[in-house]
């Protein structure tokens, strides 16, 4: 029997979870950028890929994805999720480049949740609303112009743990957070024929090309992170946003790279 190339195993393939690579994304997204004390990161960012700055970003983003042959546009149920993303900037070593270490994401959608799993990212199920903005001028719409309010949110099992707002300028912006430089997380998958071992992590990155960007428009935030019976967000301690942007992009996944 050909495999399929994610659970569950069968002869077609069909009705397997994630099919292989290529994925396509295209999204919306608002970005928070924040600072917080350094120190704190150390719970959060392996020491083997470097320290914390004490700089970090939230993406909240609404997202549609298909694979190669686009199917998924066509039944939308299979296409579209929300996600709240959040990285810390690292330092991995004198002479190198900084780049992002993903501790904590969460989707509203299992075919997401695996497909992260498997780079690295470690995807858990959560809740995230954020407001649109729409090619029309009109009070609901939330254009990308001067003095639009933008509204973001998180819950995870439903406690909310993040709130967000931006403010929008007429100023364009560069790129933030895990748009801005590559970012790394963690793949480990524990051995039940050895449930006394834990996983052993391997560190990799997003395989990212085709890069598509409408230009990110900047913005004032504000940004809170509430306590929560299991999730660790929270240990950050207080943050305090710095930028913002906004705006929409798309890219291809290939795979993952060693980080």
């Amino acid at each position: 029997m050909p495999p399929s190339f994610t659970p569950p195993f069968t002869s077609s393939g069909r009705s397997a979870l994630v099919q292989a690579p290529p994925w396509y994304y295209a999204g919306w997204l608002v970005n928070v950028e924040f600072a917080f004390d350094a120190g704190l990161g150390v719970a959060m960012v392996p020491p083997q890929l470097g320290v914390a700055t004490g700089k970090g970003c939230v993406h909240f983003a609404d997202w549609q994805s298909c694979g190669n042959d686009g199917q998924e546009l066509l039944d939308p149920v299979y296409a579209q999720y929300r996600e709240t993303i959040v990285v810390l900037e690292i330092a991995p070593g004198q002479g190198a480049d900084a780049r992002f270490y993903c501790p904590l994401i969460y989707v509203d959608q299992d075919i997401s949740l695996l497909r992260g799993w498997l780079q690295g990212w470690p995807k858990k199920i959560g809740q995230t609303w954020l407001t649109r903005s729409l090619p029309l001028v009109h009070p609901a719409a939330a254009p990308l112009s001067k003095g639009s309010r933008l509204g973001a949110s998180l819950s995870v099992k439903e406690r909310r743990l993040v709130d967000a707002t931006v403010t929008l300028t007429d100023e364009k912006t560069g790129r933030l957070g895990f748009l801005s430089a590559p970012t790394i997380g963690a793949v480990g998958w524990p051995d039940l024929t050895q449930p006394g071992i834990p996983a052993a992590p391997r560190y990799l990155r997003a395989d990212i090309v085709d890069r598509v960007e409408s230009g990110w428009t900047q913005g004032r935030a504000t940004l809170r992170f509430h306590e929560h019976p299991v999730e660790e967000l929270s240990l950050l301690g207080r943050v305090e946003a710095t930028q913002a942007s906004a705006g929409w992009m798309g890219i291809t996944v290939r795979g993952a790279l060693a980080a």
